[in-house]
């Protein structure tokens, strides 16, 4: 048997702060809800569609934030973002250039650590 994709990458969330999830991740960063089957909405949290992946935020009751396993998402204008981030008090931190390629790191609501990759070279982004 080989594994053929990764369809989905799932981060925790506290119980009762879905709007803050939504708030953050489709109003800030841009990413489309998508609906949660009807056998699991009870259980709370949010779904988003990324490209051809999805991104599930899961509510976990003893929730504790991701400090350093990670989502990496690229984006076409890392200066922009980041911006947009600071500006809603989401401070980027900006790390060492991989494979040439600039990246910032951000915290969610809830504490849980994002990685923002420009798809330019770092010599080519501004």
């Amino acid at each position: 048997m080989t594994l053929i994709r990764i369809n989905h990458v799932q981060l925790a969330i506290p119980p009762n702060r879905d709007g803050e999830a939504r708030r953050f991740y489709a109003d800030l960063l841009g990413l489309r809800e998508i609906p949660k089957p009807a056998s699991l909405r009870a259980r709370g949290g949010v779904w988003f569609q990324v490209g051809d992946l999805q991104l599930h935020l899961g509510v976990e009751i003893d929730f504790r934030p991701a400090r350093k396993a990670h989502v990496a998402f690229e984006v076409p204008d890392l200066e922009a973002i980041s911006g947009r981030c600071s500006a809603a008090g989401h401070t980027p931190r900006s790390d060492t250039a991989v494979h040439g390629r600039r990246r910032r790191f951000v915290d969610d609501p809830f504490g849980n650590r994002l990685e923002l990759m420009g798809l330019t070279d770092a010599g080519a982004e501004r």
